[in-house]
């Protein structure tokens, strides 16, 4: 059946009355489930502060999850998680309302409570600060964690890059989840050339927000200076070559199993080119001397106050 110019506009239009009713139903659904959320971590910590033993928090996950099968987030250490949470931003006035308005799903939102998310994006080491323009900055610290991770790749303690390589492409869903909401796949071992000299770049990832390429290079050893200048050398290769007029300059992540922050920093202190450096683990249990780094709560909450100051 062919279909004139007046009918294909018609079915656009109602497409789109679709997509939008489909949009505020899951934005309903997604504020319902965020009060749920909040109003439950009321509840315990209020009980707990009226003398009730810890105990109930045990109990109480083992009714949930039995009775609603279905949901995620019942487990004994999200309930302390967002308990904890609840005691120590219920007293900040300013804070609160926006509970409501955060945007992601509930899924999304357990990970990232789950994996003290908030805590790896106030850590990260980068050279952001002095390199990129001020439009970009806010944007580009929420784009880059100190620490990932990796627990769905059931990798051995002991493997190869490659073996780290394949297995994030085998689990991309969840590495870009784990890398943030914004970012999609471009490629990885994404060929470069140089003076008909062939790079690879470990995998190669796009931000939506940033309008920017992201250069990931994995090392499963511990930081080195040089895989500074290695990173600004693809840096460079992609503005010249890759990068589209539109699109903002590209950025690294450089992602090693361990570092040592003094040495980062000297090394991102002398960087010209917009570069993190972050470290993964294949466990979902932090190791001490990284929960030691962990910002206090006062911290965190003059960090979130001095985002909504700037905002205004």
């Amino acid at each position: 059946m062919s279909l004139d110019n007046s009918q294909i506009q018609f079915i656009s239009d109602i497409k789109e009355k679709v997509r939008a009713a489909q949009y505020e139903a899951l934005k309903a659904v997604n504020a319902h489930l965020l009060n749920l959320y909040w109003e439950l971590s009321k509840a315990i910590s209020e009980k707990q502060a009226s003398g009730w033993s810890k105990s109930i928090v045990s109990s109480l996950s083992s009714e949930l999850q039995r009775e609603f099968p279905a949901m995620s987030g019942f487990s004994v250490a999200n309930l302390w998680l967002i308990s904890q949470f609840y005691s120590e931003y219920s007293v900040h006035e300013n804070l609160v309302p926006l509970v409501r308005e955060i945007s992601w799903t509930k899924d999304v939102l357990t990970n990232q409570i789950e994996n003290n998310t908030y805590e790896k994006y106030l850590l990260n080491q980068t050279n952001f600060e002095d390199v990129l323009p001020e439009n970009l900055k806010k944007q580009a610290y929420l784009a880059v964690k100190d620490n990932y991770t990796f627990d769905f790749l059931n990798l051995a303690d002991k493997h190869s890059e490659s073996d780290l390589e394949e297995s994030l492409i085998k689990n991309i869903r969840e590495f870009l989840l784990e890398m943030g909401s914004d970012f999609t796949f471009v490629g990885n071992q994404y060929k470069v050339l140089v003076d008909k000299r062939e790079y690879k770049i470990d995998l190669l990832l796009y931000h939506r927000k940033l309008q920017s390429l992201i250069a990931i290079d994995l090392e499963i050893g511990e930081f080195e200076p040089e895989h500074k200048g290695k990173m600004e050398f693809y840096l460079s290769v992609l503005n010249d070559k890759v990068r589209l007029p539109h699109e903002n300059p590209a950025i690294g992540i450089i992602i090693c199993k361990s570092k040592n922050r003094t040495i980062v920093e000297y090394s991102l202190r002398t960087a010209t080119l917009p570069i993190g450096a972050a470290t993964y683990q294949t466990t979902s249990s932090l190791p001490a001397e990284y929960q030691a780094l962990l910002p206090s709560a006062n911290v965190i909450s003059q960090k979130l106050m001095h985002l909504l100051d700037s905002n205004h």
